[in-house]
């Protein structure tokens, strides 16, 4: 029981900083302060939270990185996009499967990735996942739900960097967020 407890107290936790980080940006109160970050330890630092989450499905959490990536950014708002990508791939990953982690710099950005081999998303779903008017929920791998306020939350702070966030993939083969 303890278990379920704990899951059930991370879930609620999760949903609830993901609820008053939206009400922040809703309502202007989200101070979006960039300073110098290196992405890699910024990554590294999330991917910890989630090492025993992974292990526990027997997920393997991999990393692709280079050994620094020096950017411009606000620090909560993008530990915040790479907690809930994480967070959502070991969700919808199947047990003994694999969520690889990846950045690199292309001409005029840097591209992070969150791969998982995991349920996927239905190609009539995946224009609707970052859109506030269309509640996009997805059984979780454990038979949970899921809101999509998660992702709304990550495409509202990586447009207020001047990035863009989208998926790609198929049901049933996993997704690359």
């Amino acid at each position: 029981y303890a278990g379920y407890i704990k899951s059930s107290t991370q879930k609620a936790m999760n949903l609830l900083v993901n609820l008053l980080e939206w009400a922040r940006s809703q309502t202007g109160r989200d101070a979006y302060n960039p300073v110098e970050v290196d992405l890699v330890n910024l990554i590294m630092e999330n991917k910890m939270l989630f090492d025993a989450n992974s292990k526990h499905k027997s997920i393997a959490l991999n990393i692709d990185l280079p050994n620094e990536l020096k950017v411009f950014v606000d620090r909560q708002m993008i530990s915040t996009v790479i907690r809930n990508l994480i967070s959502n791939a070991i969700k919808f990953t199947k047990e003994g499967k694999e969520v690889l982690i990846s950045a690199k710099p292309n001409e005029k950005n840097i591209l992070v990735a969150v791969k998982y081999e995991g349920i996927g998303i239905a190609t009539e779903r995946l224009e609707k996942l970052f859109r506030i008017d269309s509640s996009v929920s997805t059984p979780e791998t454990n038979n949970e739900r899921g809101t999509g306020l998660g992702l709304i939350l990550c495409k509202e702070f990586v447009e207020k960097h001047g990035g863009a966030i989208w998926v790609e993939g198929e049901q049933y083969k996993g997704s690359t967020f």
